[in-house]
């Protein structure tokens, strides 16, 4: 019984991680179609019908490339921190509730932070390992970036845990039955989304990456199947923070018109890539340490406070 619950899981978690890797593959595609529309161009259309296999002849070609070692890089780093930041988002997917609860956890949403807090780790060890300046420098802006937008962002998480008391991703769904929590909690759902652009290092916050003043930043150095391995983690990470957004603003993932606002969310980031210019790192920082973080804290006291009264 237990092995066959054991070969149950390990199946289901393959078929989930292809369903991702092809979710992926397709998101590239429809970024660079809406990027070409926003900038009247077509965008890729000569693989396949209306460049339809454009993201697997790209990924071909990536995996087949030559991998160069840099002279002085750290190796054994440089080589593993691509694989371990892919490893790190497919775990986050797995602590997602489906519909068989292989993988329900009592406190799902607990495990995810812990795996997302790990993932900061990666682009720091991928940039130290490069052994160049661009990569360092964009590693150690990605740095100072995520930890500051985490507090705000678990701050908010915090209100919505503290609205439900539990830790469990169900609940959420449960809760939101008969009314979404975007109608009550609409100022912090704003900033809950921007953070998320934050810690995903998009558009207008991609200073990890800024091409204009770091090369290519904290991946400068990487190229073939590692600088691929990067990218897959990278929207693998966009699917999954619009999937956790979606089911804590907006009810049940069990709904039809969930899959449907979930897609909206995954098109309005690269919506907004295509639109706004990149932020200056000052404003960056004051935005989260001086608006988002006393906004959060004070949205926090209110609920406490209503919470009290309740009981009371």
């Amino acid at each position: 019984m237990y092995l066959n619950m054991m070969l149950n899981s390990i199946i289901i978690f393959m078929d989930m991680m292809l369903m991702i890797l092809i979710s992926i593959a397709f998101l590239t595609l429809m970024e660079r179609k809406v990027l070409g529309y926003i900038q009247l161009r077509k965008g890729p259309n000569k693989v396949g019908l209306m460049g339809i296999f454009q993201p697997f002849s790209d990924a071909m070609k990536l995996f087949t490339k030559e991998t160069s070692l840099i002279l002085k890089s750290n190796y054994l780093f440089y080589l593993i921190s691509p694989l371990l930041s892919m490893m790190i988002m497919l775990m986050l997917w797995y602590n997602i509730p489906m519909f068989n609860n292989i993988m329900s956890l009592k406190m799902n949403l607990l495990m995810i932070l812990c795996i997302m807090s790990m993932s900061v780790y990666m682009m720091m060890m991928a940039g130290w390992s490069s052994n160049s300046i661009y990569s360092l420098i964009g590693s150690m802006r990605s740095i100072a970036q995520t930890i500051s937008y985490e507090v705000s962002m678990i701050l908010i998480m915090l209100n919505l845990i503290l609205l439900i008391e539990s830790f469990n991703l169900i609940k959420f769904s449960d809760f939101q039955y008969y009314q979404w929590f975007m109608l009550m909690n609409f100022p912090i759902m704003l900033i809950f989304f921007v953070s998320f652009l934050a810690e995903l290092n998009r558009t207008p916050f991609d200073f990890a990456e800024g091409e204009s003043e770091l090369v290519s930043g904290f991946n400068t150095e990487y190229m073939s199947g590692s600088f691929a391995m990067i990218f897959i983690a990278e929207y693998g990470m966009i699917m999954f923070m619009m999937y956790l957004f979606t089911m804590f603003f907006w009810g049940d993932f069990k709904s039809n018109y969930f899959i449907f606002i979930f897609m909206m969310m995954v098109y309005l980031t690269l919506w907004i890539r295509g639109t706004l210019p990149r932020f200056r790192y000052d404003n960056l920082m004051m935005l989260t340490w001086k608006i988002y973080l006393p906004i959060s804290l004070s949205y926090l006291i209110i609920i406490l406070c209503l919470k009290l009264i309740i009981l009371i």
